[in-house]
């Protein structure tokens, strides 16, 4: 929903309409990650802050027979799309409507993108996260981080949630994580997905432009391609890592 506008149930469910997932990376690029989290069958592999689940998923799908997932995520919508998704792709993926930081169990591979702010930070995230995954299992961590220092208007934006690349790398070893792979969103996974993340409702709005929300609607939109063109575009990274311990 966007801020202080109450969305009509339809540009709700336009939203995220032309997102594969909601975060900065390519199928390629997913490809590499699920590729070194080294999934195998019969694994169990939960996603937490999974939103509609895609690359949990394509995650279930890949490790192959026998394996088996579980979604956590508090939006009812999204997670509703992500079980008509495994219902019509025959996948043994479970969504559960809960806080992410709160969920407790053990599963072999776990998927945790874009969702620290859930757990209070990067550090809590990657504590809890340790004990979702036993020894021996592995974490797709994806966390956002400074790629150069911020403007004013950039901080105003993300605040002190990101931190520079050396310093999440500090936390995942203060945490008792080994970093398997390391990679980053290219600049057109970010505008791949700041283009798709606000496609929907562009064309909600060109197909409803006398609607009563359309001028807020507009404004939203317009202010946040400014702020990503002018303040953060280039400025905040996205870090993939495949981790173990």
């Amino acid at each position: 929903m966007l801020a202080g506008v109450a969305d009509p149930d339809d540009l709700n469910e336009a939203a995220y309409s032309r997102m594969r997932w909601n975060t900065a990376l390519s199928v390629a690029h997913a490809e590499l990650l699920l590729d070194r989290l080294d999934l195998r069958a019969g694994q169990r592999i939960a996603d937490l802050g999974c939103g509609w689940g895609e690359l949990l998923l394509t995650a279930v799908a890949r490790a192959g027979a026998g394996a088996s997932g579980i979604g956590v995520d508090s939006d009812v919508t999204l997670l509703d799309r992500g079980r008509q998704q495994a219902a019509r792709r025959g996948l043994a993926v479970e969504f559960a409507e809960a806080d992410a930081a709160g969920w407790r169990g053990a599963v072999d591979r776990a998927l945790c993108v874009g969702a620290s702010h859930a757990f209070g930070g990067t550090r809590a995230a990657l504590t809890t996260l340790a004990e979702v995954v036993p020894a021996g299992g592995r974490l797709l961590f994806g966390d956002a981080f400074w790629e150069r220092e911020p403007s004013e208007a950039a901080f105003a934006i993300f605040g002190d949630a990101l931190a520079p690349l050396p310093a999440l790398l500090e936390a995942v070893r203060a945490t008792g994580w080994r970093v398997i792979h390391l990679s980053a969103a290219d600049q057109r996974e970010w505008d791949d997905f700041e283009s798709t993340f606000r496609a929907g409702r562009q064309e909600w709005l060109l197909a409803n432009p006398g609607h009563p929300k359309a001028a807020q609607i507009r404004d939203w939109l317009d202010q946040r391609e400014r702020e990503y063109v002018e303040a953060y575009r280039g400025v905040a990274g996205l870090a993939y890592l495949v981790l173990a311990h």
